[in-house]
């Protein structure tokens, strides 16, 4: 079902007129840049969304998009589906870049997080929506959609299209139902794969993550500070009963009134993104391990954090819910526990999770190298701490700062910590200037094959180019000398 927009004139935070749904399809059923199904929706490379063959090619060109580029790249994919001049995001996924847009520098930069977060209101997720909603200061027409991945904050995905006709200032046509079922998977899709990478995120990426995540709210925080003063000190004169333009004195206080609220809104807003509560977080952490012992006679006692409602940094939350996942599949592997027990609980400026069973008393560290569950706790400056004792019983301690580590703790980690083995040589041939066909008759695979580690590698590095990962592997030590000959 396509949901319309409910309201009466447009105004407010997306709320506005539908402009109805299911009109405009072509004769041929497909996906016209007007609705019409006149020009087949051809996107990059010549592809089609009517084709199967081409909508897959479509998506995985989405997917192989280094993160730099992932908005241009989706932007580009949806222009034949869903025409539009600038396509916005705002997801709970991806925490040191809740907002982004893409587009016109004269719309995008004026596109807000506050507006994306007022359209979010209106977006069910898996019900694609479509209508007038205030982006950039004014009601444009747009269409958007939501997704939820199971134990993530969601994320909304925003295309404002164009006018009927240059010049008319008409709205365009409603788009048909078909073309909208398509985006809405395309979207639900590329959510989730976001949420699987943030939540296996190698251990760089989650120190970097953390500490952007950071200094993004130390701004807000610094600005809204430095706003709320000017604007008080501006309140003050004007509220005074010495001033006699009674008018001019209630304007100025309702817009002074307003610019604080916005900006305690954005503020509220990257909490919100960045944050959860540790009653929400471990919540989810508790839906994914009620399955692993759905069919075990081991007993999984669950006890959450106390101060429930007490925010905890998304990455902060992924990595307990990683570690304790993978401590319970590494106790699981053992013989003779009969009870397990997790707990969660705030200590000093820290959240705590423990992990405790009865079984044989035999687990080592190593045991959850596995996961690199390790690794990910130390790039946020947390600890893990195993006692075994033969007989009675593994505890696991995982410690995580609720505070971001310093900048330098963040950036000291290994860059290249997060590729595979193939990976690493691949780039190791890239950092000596050679070409996709050098680089498969150096390995022995395929061209395409190198190719496609090329894109995970640029994705991974989170950089445009083979140039700039050829730079950071340099500065990374790499190329390895090469061998001499035999």
């Amino acid at each position: 079902m396509v949901e319309q927009p409910r309201g009466d004139d447009g105004h407010g935070h997306g709320q506005g007129q539908g402009r109805g749904q299911g009109q405009g399809r072509g004769q041929d059923g497909g996906f016209g840049g007007d609705g019409s199904g006149e020009d087949g929706a051809a996107g990059p490379g010549g592809w089609s969304w009517d084709d199967p063959e081409g909508a897959l090619a479509l998506t995985a060109e989405v997917l192989r998009a280094p993160r730099p580029r992932l908005m241009p790249s989706i932007s580009e994919a949806l222009a034949g589906l869903v025409p539009h001049i600038a396509l916005a995001q705002l997801s709970g996924i991806c925490t040191h870049s809740p907002a982004s847009v893409t587009g016109p520098q004269e719309l995008s930069a004026r596109i807000t997080g506050a507006e994306l977060a007022g359209l979010r209101e209106l977006v069910v997720p898996g019900r694609p929506w479509q209508g007038e909603a205030v982006l950039g200061g004014r009601p444009r027409p747009a269409v958007a959609v939501a997704a939820a991945p199971a134990g993530s904050n969601g994320a909304l995905l925003v295309l404002v299209r164009a006018a009927s006709g240059p010049g008319t200032g008409l709205p365009p046509a409603p788009l048909p139902e078909r073309p909208l079922r398509v985006l809405q998977q395309l979207w639900e899709l590329l959510t989730t794969h976001s949420h699987h990478r943030a939540v296996d995120a190698a251990p760089a990426y989650a120190a970097v993550s953390r500490a952007s995540a950071s200094a993004r709210a130390r701004t807000i925080a610094e600005l809204g500070g430095a706003h709320a003063s000017a604007l008080s000190a501006i309140l003050a004169p004007l509220r005074s009963a010495a001033l006699d333009d009674a008018t001019a004195r209630r304007n100025a206080t309702d817009l002074a009134v307003t610019a604080l609220l916005d900006l305690r809104g954005a503020a509220d807003l990257d909490r919100e993104l960045s944050e959860e509560p540790a009653a929400t977080a471990f919540a989810r952490l508790a839906d994914g391990l009620r399955p692993l012992l759905r069919h075990s006679p081991v007993r999984l006692d669950l006890l959450a954090p106390a101060e429930g409602d007490r925010s905890v940094p998304a990455d902060t939350a992924h990595a307990a819910r990683a570690a304790v996942r993978s401590t319970v599949l590494a106790m699981l592997e053992q013989d003779g526990p009969s009870r397990l027990h997790v707990r969660w609980q705030f200590v000093d400026n820290g959240l705590r999770a423990v992990v405790r069973d009865d079984g044989p008393g035999l687990l080592t560290a190593d045991a959850l190298a596995v996961h690199r569950t390790a690794d990910r706790i130390a790039a946020l400056a947390g600890r893990v701490t195993v006692d075994a004792v033969p007989g009675w019983g593994t505890t696991v301690t995982v410690d995580l700062p609720l505070n971001a580590p310093e900048s330098g703790a963040a950036t000291s980690a290994d860059p290249l910590e997060g590729l595979h083995p193939r990976e690493l040589e691949v780039l190791d041939q890239l950092a000596r200037g050679r070409r996709n066909r050098e680089i498969a008759h150096a390995l022995h695979i395929s061209e395409s094959t190198v190719k496609f580690h090329v894109a995970n590698i640029l994705a991974k590095l989170a950089v445009a180019s083979r140039g700039e990962a050829a730079a950071l592997a340099h500065r990374a030590g790499l190329p390895t000398p090469l061998r001499a000959a035999s």
